[in-house]
Formats: C-alpha cells, structure tokens, sequence
C-alpha cells in the first residue's frame, strides 16, 4: 500500500503545481480581457484620448478631402435626397441661413435624411467645419 501512495504524490504534486501556474496566468488573461477598450466621449467635453487614437490610426490630421471622399461625397458628389452638391455655392449658400456656423450645426445634429455628423461619428467639428468649407465654397 506504501508503494500506491508513493506513485500517486508525485502525480498529484505536479497537477497542483500545474493548477497554480494555469491560475496565475489565467487571472492575468482574465484581467487583460477585461479592461476597457475604449471610453465614452460627451458632445460638448474634450474627448482625452482621441488623438493619439488618430496618431495610431494614422498618423497625420485628417484633410477636408479625406472627410468628404470617405463621409461626404457619397451623398453630396450626386446630390442624394436633395443634398447640396459639391461646389455648388448657390444651393450651399440657400441653405447657410446662420453661415457656416448654421450649416455646421445641422452637420453636427443631421438635418433630414443625413444622419448627425454625415457618418463621420470620430470627425471633431473643426474638421466637420473645413469639410463643409470646403464642399460649399463659402
């Protein structure tokens, strides 16, 4: 029976070393899994964070031709449900009743079938502003 024991300690004694390191690294994986990817920004409050996201993505500022052909342009290129077309002052300008300023709060809220931000949910208003400047030509 001395024997039996004998040949089960050793067995039990590595599974339980085994259990303690598989513990150990699972509660870091567990940590890891769980920490947050990401936060919640507030319209109106500095987002902390956004750009070094933009530096990660990317590097460089987004352009108002980047904005527009990723965001804008699918709409605004054809004129899609009444949309001022690109570079066309005149239907720009009906609508800039505020100037810019009212076009780009119609941008940030959305106006009719445009959605707020025109898609471009990560755009701040500065570049949503150069967008719009640059579509209207105002």
């Amino acid at each position: 029976m001395n024997l039996i024991k004998k040949m089960l300690v050793a067995p039990a004694a590595v599974l339980a070393l085994w259990a303690v390191t598989a513990q150990a690294t699972t509660d870091e994986a567990i940590a890891e899994r769980l920490k947050p990817v990401g936060e919640v920004c507030i319209m109106g409050e500095e987002c902390k964070g956004v750009g070094a996201v933009a530096v990660a993505a990317g590097g460089a500022a987004r352009t108002a031709d980047d904005i527009i052909a990723a965001h804008c342009g699918a709409c605004h290129t054809p004129g899609i449900l009444d949309a001022p077309k690109v570079g066309d002052t005149a239907a720009w300008q009906a609508r800039a009743t505020n100037g810019i300023d009212g076009l780009l709060a119609n941008a940030i809220s959305g106006l009719n079938s445009m959605p707020p931000k025109g898609t471009c949910n990560d755009c701040s208003d500065d570049e949503l502003r150069a967008a719009i400047e640059k579509m209207s030509g105002l």
